[in-house]
């Protein structure tokens, strides 16, 4: 009688693994931060057969905190997306056809703001240049000068000069935009241009015209621009 009851007690599972095991733990653990790695639950993985309930227990609060800890790290980085990215960087050319269409660049479809759409506003630049705004960056300006004294003689003057000329476009199915003739002849675009970006909005030149404008833009006097800009001193 007293041996079975030595046999059964041997044989009754301890809360404790037994030090022999201390390797396969090791291994088992070895195993289970390799599919947290990898980004496996180990709990859907068969991997922890033979472990007592507190180191389940422990292991599967370890990988529920890792599984926060993967979550936001993965959503940090998709916040680094180009989507995110308010605004255009590049420079690119293009050429019209004989209908005044262009095919608008790739690189510029990529850095469109996520809900833009396919509309865009067309308008006379400041210089002799177009200016093309997204529909959701031109809907701000829009909506400000609305809002302006229309009482004030200035404020007509410029709005009507701006406003003018302000077209509503649409790519096409084959990614291309219509410039009506009146904005064309304004910016004198005859076949090859190039389209800059201008922080949220494209400007469009004529290409003699552009290359012309920094030809004549010495290294010397656009550092001293950009002082005067920057530092916000003007005068």
């Amino acid at each position: 009688m007293n041996i079975r009851r030595e046999k059964a007690v041997e044989n009754r599972p301890t809360p404790y693994p037994p030090r022999n095991t201390h390797y396969s733990q090791v291994i088992h653990i070895s195993l289970i931060t390799i599919h947290i790695k990898m980004g496996i639950n180990p709990l859907s993985a068969n991997i922890l057969g033979s472990l007592s309930l507190w180191k389940k227990f422990t292991i599967h609060f370890f990988v529920k905190k890792w599984e926060k800890v993967l979550f936001c790290v993965r959503n940090g980085f998709q916040g680094l997306s180009p989507h995110c990215m308010t605004g255009f960087l590049g420079e690119y050319e293009a050429t019209l056809d004989a209908k005044g269409r262009f095919l608008l660049p790739a690189g510029f479809k990529k850095q469109l703001a996520d809900g833009a759409g396919e509309q865009f506003v067309l308008n006379r630049g400041f210089e002799k240049c177009l200016t093309l705004y997204p529909m959701n960056e031109w809907q701000p300006i829009f909506e400000r000068i609305s809002k302006l004294n229309d009482f004030d003689p200035k404020v007509r003057e410029f709005r009507r000069y701006f406003l003018n000329g302000a077209t509503i476009l649409e790519l096409d199915s084959a990614g291309r935009l219509l410039i009506p003739k009146n904005l064309m002849a304004y910016a004198s675009l005859e076949k090859d241009i190039v389209l800059a970006a201008a922080t949220n909005k494209i400007e469009i030149w004529d290409i003699s015209k552009y290359q012309e404008f920094f030809e004549n833009f010495s290294p010397g006097a656009f550092s001293d621009l950009a002082q005067q800009v920057m530092t916000g001193n003007m005068e």
